[in-house]
């Protein structure tokens, strides 16, 4: 199984991700109020398969709505390289621009999942 490198900007944080033979799976953007700001192209993982190299004690945890799911930043570039998503809290959601030799924008028709139906009614953050 193919082993990605990825890194936030500053390259205080690194990790790997293990993919599937065929590469990067579940690619996917979100309109959530969060998703939505960051425009990222994600793809899935299972947590065993996302693993923090370097900087782990680097990454600042943001949640909201809920307070289930983590979306981790560089505390020094502000880089989002990985989230654990509420919907599926055994996963590892991960930046796909933050992977070395991947070109984000390559990537078309990518759908895009509906977060923001998820939101919870009256959350001033959607």
């Amino acid at each position: 199984m193919p082993i990605l490198n990825g890194s936030c900007h500053c390259g205080a944080v690194e990790f790997t991700v293990e993919t599937e033979e065929d590469g990067l799976q579940n690619l996917r953007r979100c309109n959530c109020s969060l998703c939505r700001r960051k425009g990222t192209l994600m793809a899935s993982v299972p947590e065993d398969k996302l693993i923090v190299t370097k900087g782990e004690d680097t990454l600042t945890l943001y949640q909201w709505n809920l307070k289930i799911a983590k979306h981790y930043f560089c505390s020094v570039c502000g880089i989002y390289p990985f989230h654990r998503p509420r919907s599926a809290p055994d996963t590892y959601g991960f930046n796909v621009g933050c992977i070395e030799g991947v070109d984000p924008y390559s990537f078309t028709d990518v759908p895009v999942r509906d977060g923001a139906s998820l939101s919870l009614a009256g959350d001033p953050a959607s």
